[in-house]
This record gives structure tokens, sequence and C-alpha cells, in this order.
């Protein structure tokens, strides 16, 4: 407060010895030391004006550390901040709960109070049947959320009614953050198994890339969940970014698909979950088979399952670093 009354008596010749007509106020500081020394001179008043410069350069030095501080950690938290994302994921069985009663804004509110960025979503219908009252629940969720979306057609079948959109039904990625580019891969399978898909995703988080991956393997057999989880291996090889894998993998973690999965990702729930992290079912948890895993650039802080029963899944939540 003194630099600054001093600062406002200073005439105007003194401002602009150092050119600043109008100086921001770190730099009135050096002002007024600089018209302070010029008048000491000129009155003589050598310990009055000592004691006056002492104080003034003491105040200015603390300011501008302050200043320097204050920049640095927040610096440091913008950082720090940059380089963390929460995902989630969530198998919404198209929008009906447990007892088969459909409802997408019970979804919606899950979603919304998860907090998470970034949800890789299965089992979503688009214009698909009459289960789900042929909305596009992908486009419905992303519109009322205000989240990118991207979308995986693992089936693509005839409308209907001629003129009527086409039916399909896979998974979804929805993110706070910009989606640069995006990919869906259809798995291999038998005659008789359902197609499955591999979608992938780029997401730009603050000046980061991160790749995005969300799957559904088949619920009926091991030996086409094996050449799956192979195909989506061989996709994983080839990936240069942070890369994440979510989905239901419907197999447990003592299974050969999730050992061949952990060959090349980490499962986040051991090293950042507590308990069993069952996801299925909803209203009696008896199995883990919702994962998130992530790559060599990725660290999992915190882990957990929620307890929502809107599905017959239970969504689950991981807190993540991008290193």
């Amino acid at each position: 407060m003194m630099n600054q009354t001093y600062s406002q008596d200073l005439p105007v010749e003194c401002l602009t010895e150092r050119g600043y007509v109008q100086p921001p106020s770190e730099r009135r500081e050096l002002a007024f030391d600089f018209c302070v020394i010029r008048r000491c001179v000129v009155s003589r008043a050598w310990n009055r004006c000592a004691l006056i410069m002492v104080a003034a350069l003491t105040a200015a030095t603390a300011l501008a550390a302050t200043g320097t501080a204050s920049a640095t950690s927040a610096g440091s938290r913008t950082s720090a901040a940059g380089r963390d994302v929460t995902v989630m994921t969530f198998n919404i069985h198209h929008g009906a709960d447990p007892d088969d009663v459909l409802n997408l804004d019970h979804v919606t509110q899950a979603v919304r109070q998860s907090g998470a960025d970034v949800i890789g979503l299965q089992e979503v219908d688009r214009h698909f049947a009459s289960r789900s009252d042929f909305v596009d629940q992908a486009e419905w969720l992303a519109n009322r959320l205000g989240l990118h979306l991207a979308y995986g057609t693992n089936l693509d079948l005839d409308p209907e009614k001629p003129g009527d959109p086409r039916r399909r039904y896979g998974t979804a990625v929805l993110s706070r953050f910009p989606i640069v580019n995006t990919r869906n891969t259809l798995l291999p399978r038998s005659e008789t198994g359902e197609q499955r898909g591999l979608l992938e995703a780029d997401l730009m988080i603050r000046g980061k890339k991160m790749r995005f991956l969300n799957t559904h393997l088949e619920d009926t057999s091991q030996a086409e969940r094996r050449t799956q989880v192979a195909a989506i291996n061989a996709i994983v090889n080839g990936s240069r970014l942070p890369t994440v894998l979510v989905g239901d993998l419907n197999a447990t973690p003592d299974s050969d698909e999730i050992a061949s999965v952990t060959k090349r990702l980490t499962d986040t729930w051991p090293t950042a979950g507590k308990g069993d992290g069952f996801t299925y079912d909803s209203v009696n948890p008896r199995e883990r088979i919702d994962y998130v895993f992530a790559s060599s650039g990725v660290g999992a802080r915190r882990a957990r399952v929620l307890d929502v029963t809107v599905s017959d899944h239970r969504p689950l939540r991981v807190e993540l670093t991008i290193r």
C-alpha cells in the first residue's frame, strides 16, 4: 500500500523517464524506486531517504517473489490437471433396468453424477427396436449430457418400415474432450455368434492425444472371445499414443482372455481399486467382467464401482493420469 501511495504522488516525468506513461502495477514499483533515488539525490536527505529506499526495494522484491511463486504454483496446478482424466465403462442394457423397464433418463443421471470425462457405453441402440422405442440412444444421451459422441455400429439392419432410419446396435464413446478421429473394427465371430466390435476414438485432452478403445465381447463362447482378444491386441500393439481400453469383456480376471489382454495393458482395478470390483449383476454383484485397462503411458490413481442399478451392469469409474 505504501508503494502505491507514493507511486500515485510521483510526477509524470518520473514515470516517463523509463517509458511508462501508464505503467502496469508491477512496473510502478520500479518507477517508484527510480524516482525516490532521484529525489534523495536532489534533497540530500540521506538518512531518511535511505530508509525509504530500503523499505521500497524490500517491498518490491517481496511482491515480485510472491507473484513468481503464485504463477509457478498456478502453472503446476494447471500442468497437473492437464494430465488427469476420469474414464468410465458402462453396459447400459439399451437403457433398461434389471426389471427390463426402459428409462434412459436414469442412465443420463448416472453418467452425469459420475463426473466422468470420457465414457465407454455398451449395448447402445440407434433406432434399433421397440425395446428402446426406436430412439437414437447415442445421440439422445450425447445431447442431454452435452458431450462429444463417437458410435460403433456392430449390427446394421434394414428398417421395419421403408423410409425409416436404419436399425443399428453397438457401442458408444461420450467425451468432454474433442474427438479427432474414430474407427470401428468388426471383430472375428462364428457363424452363429453375434457381431462384436472395437470402437477407437482419439481424444484431444488439453493439448494431449489419448486413444480410447471400447468393446463388448461375446458372452457365449470363450473360443470366440480368444480370437476377439487377439484382434484387439493387434490394434493395441499398433498404437503409438497413451491408450485406454474399456468394456464388457464377459470374462473374469482369472480367464485366458484377460491374461492375454494384460500382457500388453494393465488392469487398473488391482492397483487402484478396493474390494472385489464386481460389476455384474447390478442387484447382486458376483462377477468382475467390466474393465478399464491402461497402457504404459497411463497411470491409475483411483478405481470405483458405482452403486447404481439402472442397468444390469454397474459402471466402473477410474481416475487416470496421462504421463
